[in-house]
Parts: C-alpha cells; structure tokens; sequence
C-alpha cells in the first residue's frame, strides 16, 4: 500500500515537499489553514486591482528551471517570464536616483560614473560571487544540515577561503568600494536574507551575483503564477489539496506522528512534514514529548524583519516608479539598527515600492496603478491604533516628494497588513516575514533541524530550517526534506526486508 504523507502547509516549500514526495510514490495530502494556496504569496483581487500579498522579486531563474526540469518540465509550460530592464530604480533624495539596468556593460558604465576606476573592482567581486552562486546554490543550501559530515566536500573545504565564510559581506564591500551609493546597491540584496550587512558572511555576494548577472524577472500575471504552476504541477502527481483546513494537532504513538487533526478530522500519516511555522508546530500542536526546542530557544533566535505592507489602489499613472523602486535616503544603519539591535518601529524607514502596473497592465484598472509598499520592521513589536496611519502617511510623504507629484489624493483602495495578519494567518513567531535570519550563528546545522529528533517520522520545511528565507531557497528546501525522507524510508524498507 501507499504510504501516506500529510503535508501542513502549501508555500512553496510546502508545494515544493508534496510534489517531490507524490512523484516518489506517496499518497500526499496537503492541509492548508486558508482558503487557498501559497502562503505567503497568495494573492487577492478587488475593484479591479490584483495584489500579490508577499515575494514580488523574481530572482535566480535557474532554480525555478531545476525545480520544473526534475519532473519533465519546463516553466514556459505554466507561465511566461520577462526580463525587467531596468531591474530596478534607488532613489538616495529628491530627484537623486540611479537605475540598475539589465545589462552588465551597463553596470559597469555606471560604477565608473560614480567612482572612477571601480568597474574592474566589480568585474572581479562578480567573478568570485559567480563561484560562491555555484557552490552555494547548488551544493551548500541542498544539503539537510544534519551533520558536520555534510561539508566535508572537496570544492568547500578546498574553497573555503574564496567562499569568506568567516567574513561579512559589508567588509568586503567597503574594501572595495568607497562611493557609498555604490556600497548601498552592493549591499541591498543581502537584506532579503534578514541580517544586516556586517553581520551576513561575505559568502552572500552570491545574491550581487543572482541580481546583477542573473537578473530580475517577472511572470506575466504576477507572482501567484508560481504557486498556480506548482500546485497544478502536484495535482498532476496526484496530491490531494484540502483549504480552509488548520491542522490543531500532532498526535504521537511510540515516538512516530501516526495522526494529523483538523477541526473537522483526523488523517492518518506514515509521515508528515510540516510547511508551516516551525515554532508553531513545535509549540503548539505536538505534545511536549515532541518537542526539541524550548520557548527559551525560541526567543534568543535572531529574526529576519516582519514588514508593514500596504496595498494601494491609484486612479492615474504615477511618475518616477518603476516596477521596483527602493528608497534609500535615509541611513540604512540606523533603520537596521532599530530592526535588530535596539527592537522598535522605525524613526526613519527605509522602504521598497513595487508597482507592477509598469509591466503588467491587467494587475489595474485602465490609467490606474497597482502599488505595493513595504517598510522592514523588527518582529514581535506592538502596534498602536495608529501606526499603520503614521506610517503611510510617512512614506507618502517621501513618495510624493521625490517624485514630485500628488499621490494621497489620487488613492482609491487601501489595504494595510502587519504583524498581527502575519501571527492570524501564518501563525508567524512574532509576526516574522521572512523567517530567521541567514547568520554564521544560524547557517547549516546551527538552523532548526529539518528532520525532528524527537519525533522519527516528523520533518520541517520552510524559512525556519534550512536553507534559510527567499522564494527559491524555499523551493529547494521542499525538495531536501522530501528527499530526507525518501532516504530514511529506503534504510527502513532495507531493514525490513533483507
């Protein structure tokens, strides 16, 4: 008989477990507490604007390729890619912006326009980023972080003076780079992965390497497209989808997960990976038997950012926006500083403005854009009635000056979404977005452990384990505890039948 694995949660890495695990010859059932799929990318539709509700850059191509190719297909089976040209605008101040464009000549021209000679300095940091892209996309981050022995590779032990694991990125930066305009486009990618630049391992360089080499894109029709693909993908392996179903608990027989409860059921599981948040799974839904981490734990973990998300609505074309637009005129130390060193809402935000209706005009009425602001914020923070309020009107404020053009007036939606909508719908330990943070202290075997020690038949997915937070990264971690999985039953079938 089939074996049946009960898979909670359907983000990517979610998708990404059930569709590798189906493929494997197991009934799969995933249990998704909302009403439809993907997570944190899920999607919504009103007064004829369409919102992606979480990732929005399309980065590293490549993985999404591996991920499609392993079950015989191909991305332009389920939607179509354009490369963004420019990637992406920075604003610094009023009327002070730098485009990044598609195209490396490009780059390199604008290096040297803002400091001379600096071209061959990026050449050469893109040259050893390429090599820390292909050691650590396609060997470090697929590895379960289940022993030391893991790394013991060849091409890291013999790299690992060029991979700067023990150094951080913003060290190698300001070597060589002295424009601080430069230093910030270098170092912007690295804050996906939750940690400020002093504190990320230069091995990061390889996000400069997928951004600038690799390139921004965009599926036609948004971000959703993805999880529409993975989940018809799945479908077409066999896996079973029930929505508006939260697993409540995890119930244990002689140390194996032999039945996952919703409120209206019980399923019976062989196994069960678990795609939603880890402390929530942890702490609330095994009993304390199955349990390998304390709250204790949990709270001296270091948290990427949650974020302050607005969805707007506005009736005309807006000036000065590209499809992604950072904001950078403010300190990027002081900003992260109240992130993870001294917790608290930000004096002066940095934030990320993505207006999708640049490139894809059905994301909006006609003459109407789609706007998408986020501001990074610490997680666990308490809001008051009117932070959301301040805020916005903060950001607005910017928007409308550097642009120089009316935006308030003009909008006619408005969605806010912050901690609390992170804690209602993700159960996201204290409110994170992103996960935790890509640390020296949190990489590898330091992370939470995707395979639960307690628990013989219980495995962990997602941006709580490894390989850490991001789309693709999440993606990759689906299929590394699919494949966990898949090795400890062939040893049990071994040890069965011989």
């Amino acid at each position: 008989m089939e074996k049946k694995a009960i898979v909670i949660g359907s983000g990517f890495a979610g998708l990404s477990a059930a569709t590798h695990l189906a493929e494997a010859g197991f009934e799969v059932t995933v249990l998704e507490k909302n009403e439809g799929p993907g997570g944190r990318a899920r999607r919504f539709e009103t007064a004829g604007f369409t919102f992606d509700m979480g990732p929005s850059w399309y980065w590293m191509p490549d993985v999404f390729e591996q991920y499609f190719e392993h079950f015989g297909r191909k991305v332009s089976d389920y939607y179509e890619l354009d490369r963004l040209d420019p990637s992406y605008r920075v604003y610094f101040g009023k009327g002070d912006f730098v485009d990044l464009s598609a195209q490396l000549e490009d780059l390199y021209a604008l290096f040297d326009r803002l400091e001379p000679g600096s071209s061959a300095e990026l050449k050469s940091f893109l040259d050893d980023a390429a090599y820390k892209y292909e050691v650590g996309i396609n060997d470090l981050v697929r590895k379960p972080g289940r022993s030391l022995l893991e790394f013991a590779d060849w091409r890291v032990a013999k790299g690992v003076v060029q991979l700067q694991l023990f150094s951080s990125i913003r060290k190698v930066i300001h070597k060589k780079f002295a424009n601080p305009k430069l230093r910030s486009l270098l170092e912007f990618p690295v804050l996906f992965l939750g940690a400020m630049p002093k504190d990320t391992p230069a091995l990061y360089s390889l996000m400069n390497y997928a951004d600038m080499v690799g390139g921004t894109w965009y599926p036609k029709g948004g971000m959703y497209e993805i999880v529409r693909a993975m989940v018809k993908l799945a479908e077409e392996k066999g896996v079973k989808f029930e929505y508006d179903k939260e697993v409540t608990r995890i119930a244990i027989h002689k140390g194996m997960a032999n039945r996952v409860y919703t409120i209206e059921q019980a399923y019976d599981a062989d196994v069960v990976i678990a795609g939603a948040d880890y402390h929530h799974v942890e702490q609330n839904l095994l009993p304390p038997e199955g349990r390998m981490y304390s709250e204790k734990y949990w709270d001296n973990r270091k948290m990427a950012p949650s974020s302050l998300l607005f969805y707007l609505g506005v009736d005309k074309p807006l000036d000065g926006l590209l499809h992604h637009t950072l904001f950078f005129d403010e300190s990027l130390d002081a900003h992260g500083k109240e992130i993870y060193e001294d917790p608290k809402w930000p004096t002066k935000p940095l934030f990320y403005v993505s207006c999708v209706s640049k490139t894809d005009p059905l994301s909006a009425p006609e003459g109407m854009e789609n706007v998408f602001i986020l501001i990074p914020a610490a997680p666990g923070l308490k809001e008051e009635e009117d932070t959301r309020e301040h805020y916005l009107n903060i950001v607005l404020d910017r928007l409308e000056e550097h642009t120089g053009q009316k935006i308030r007036e003009h909008i006619v939606y408005q969605r806010s979404y912050a901690h609390r909508d992170f804690i209602e719908d993700y159960h996201a330990y204290k409110g994170n977005a992103y996960g935790l943070a890509n640390t020296l202290d949190q990489t590898a075997i330091l992370k939470p452990a995707m395979k639960s020690k307690k628990v013989k038949n219980l495995y962990f997915t997602g941006q709580l384990t490894t390989p850490g937070p991001g789309v693709p990264p999440s993606l990759i971690s689906g299929q590394v505890a699919a494949g966990e999985v898949m090795k400890d039953y062939k040893i049990a079938l071994d040890e069965t039948f011989v």
